[in-house]
């Protein structure tokens, strides 16, 4: 009697590879100069030193002006200072790391064939015979909403860059409405990125003369009830508030 029992067929040594084979994501083969974290969802440049130094001196700052200056305010003015002072904390911190860890408006590069069709496009004759290189103009005219647009050629990432655009030497990317490289933050502020930059200098700015309103009272009060020197002492944030101001 022949045994009936079931026995499964192996797999084929291809199939077992297309199971075991990894996707690429697109930022491991990003070919800028940006370095990812957390699995690619954060995006910042490789010099980013003086981007923890800036968290620092807002860390420091403010957690000074808790330590010292609060609990004397909340007790003798309002308890409505420290709630108002770690809102405005809270929301600096936030647009800072929304700024610094987010797409600033990257423009993919172009493919080897989208490159190899823009000098196929070219209308200028190539005096060195049709077998010579001929790079892609600096420029090119465009009709955009009956106005004639000048585009730049961009000969590291192979395309005519939008109007706005710009190409960052220290990322090496074109970005999309490309502002400035910021340092402070250690990353590019462009088209989707700037709202949260103009909100993190407008908070900062508020929260700056918020504490040294909050300070000059702590002094005034400290100053009426015992010397100045000891109000001097006992409110050390107004060093490095002073500093960043």
């Amino acid at each position: 009697m022949k045994d009936q029992s079931y026995k499964p067929v192996s797999d084929s040594p291809a199939k077992f590879e297309g199971k075991m084979s990894k996707k690429v994501r697109k930022w491991e083969v990003f070919p800028g100069k940006n370095k990812f974290c957390c699995n690619g969802r954060i995006m910042m440049a490789r010099q980013n030193g003086i981007f923890y130094f800036t968290c620092t001196l807002i860390i420091a700052t403010c957690g000074l002006f808790f330590g010292f200056d609060c609990p004397y305010l909340a007790v003798h003015v309002t308890p409505a200072i420290p709630a108002v002072g770690g809102a405005l904390f809270v929301f600096v911190m936030a647009t800072l790391f929304r700024t610094s860890f987010s797409d600033p408006g990257v423009i993919p590069r172009a493919t080897p064939d989208e490159a190899a069709d823009i000098e196929r496009q070219i209308d200028i004759p190539n005096p060195g015979g049709p077998t010579a290189y001929r790079p892609p103009p600096r420029t090119k005219e465009v009709l955009i909403r009956g106005q004639v647009v000048k585009l730049k050629y961009c000969f590291t990432c192979k395309i005519f860059r939008p109007p706005r655009a710009s190409h960052c030497s220290l990322c090496d990317n074109c970005v999309e409405r490309f502002d400035h490289h910021c340092p402070w933050l250690g990353n590019c502020v462009g088209k989707r990125n700037y709202r949260f930059f103009y909100l993190f200098i407008l908070s900062l700015s508020i929260l700056c003369i918020y504490i040294f309103a909050c300070v000059l009272t702590h002094l005034i009060l400290r100053s009426q009830a015992d010397n100045f020197l000891h109000a001097m002492r006992d409110s050390p944030a107004r060093y490095p508030l002073y500093n960043t101001l």
